[in-house]
């Protein structure tokens, strides 16, 4: 382990944006976000969660996959560029590393999506312990340790100084580059940290929930559970927990008319939305209880039947936060019977 001043953090990523991409919170017009980072902008390690989860560096909002030229009567294609340059995404919380680890199983498994695995292999991930957990946190449940997150580099930024432990090669390789920096430090320097943070998660008021009637749970009998028809009565379908989602992974692909050709490209989509795998025929979802239900069940139990049990859900809190109807998964999994 090692520890590096803080005072000296703007140097160490100013050494780190000399070989690399670095993305880190980042406060404007008053919210926080991850953003490119330049020197003279201003790093906001003491938020908690951005609104949006880092997941887009690795899974873009939008991204082109191919352009077609036409040429005469030809048609020429040009598919987009994998991604080819280094990059860390330093500050990411526990919480959404693991929202990493949900897509991966989506989108390394076969077939390989090449775009996403060409940013995750050029991507490195600096994973930053939460001094001070939200009321809307829940992420113990599903086994995240926020006072100990594990990526290629776990970080404490704790009092004078942020302690750095590099767990993969990726991440030997990262603080390597710091060397001038680097002090030796040793666990027991962050232990009364971790020990502070454990203590705040344990207050908290969903950390708690036990998920075991989600476990092995039947799937037709939750899908056709009369719960449904009551909690999908506030929703509006604005789609904003499905953006503000660290696993959401549905995308929709779109076709962008260039005067000499097009241009193809996929962004994010969201299951909420009526028209959602909209076909020739129509909607195979045609009423909102039933696009509600979707999500749901996809996290709830769709994915678990082939992940092993994990569920698509990591305890950020986002759509506690951001919902306007104050409607969220939380509500849902009690409705289901999780307590």
């Amino acid at each position: 382990m090692y520890k590096v001043s803080a005072t000296q953090l703007t140097d160490v990523l100013n050494t780190l944006a000399g070989t690399m991409d670095v993305f880190l919170p980042i406060r404007k017009d008053g919210q926080t976000n991850f953003g490119l980072y330049a020197e003279g902008v201003q790093a906001d390690f003491d938020t908690l969660k951005t609104v949006k989860p880092p997941k887009e560096f690795f899974l873009p909002q939008s991204e082109s996959l191919y352009k077609g030229v036409v040429d005469g009567k030809d048609i020429h294609i040009e598919p987009a560029a994998f991604a080819d340059r280094p990059f860390v995404v330093f500050g990411m919380r526990g919480c959404d590393v693991l929202g990493m680890e949900i897509l991966d199983k989506v989108y390394l498994g076969e077939p390989v999506d090449r775009f996403y695995e060409a940013r995750r292999g050029h991507g490195c991930v600096v994973a930053l312990a939460c001094g001070r957990p939200a009321s809307t946190c829940f992420c113990k449940p599903f086994g995240v340790d926020a006072s100990d997150p594990q990526a290629d580099v776990t970080a404490w930024l704790c009092g004078q100084y942020l302690y750095l432990e590099p767990v993969t090669e990726r991440g030997r390789q990262l603080t390597h580059k710091l060397e001038p920096f680097l002090q030796d430090a040793d666990a027991e320097d962050v232990a009364e940290y971790r020990q502070e943070i454990r203590e705040r998660l344990e207050a908290l008021p969903y950390n708690n929930l036990s998920l075991d009637a989600l476990k092995d749970a039947d799937m037709l009998e939750v899908f056709n559970s009369p719960v449904w028809d009551s909690v999908c009565d506030a929703c509006i379908a604005c789609g904003t927990c499905s953006y503000v989602c660290p696993t959401c992974q549905c995308y929709d692909i779109k076709d962008y008319n260039t005067g000499d050709g097009a241009i193809r490209y996929r962004t994010w989509d969201s299951c909420m939305y009526s028209d959602f795998t909209l076909m020739a025929h129509g909607n195979p979802r045609k009423t909102q209880k039933e696009r509600f239900r979707q999500r749901f069940m996809h996290k709830l139990v769709y994915h678990p039947s082939t992940a092993g049990g994990q569920l698509s859900c990591v305890g950020c809190g986002r759509c506690v936060n951001k919902c306007p109807s104050s409607l969220n998964i939380v509500k849902i999994m009690k409705s289901l019977g999780v307590s």
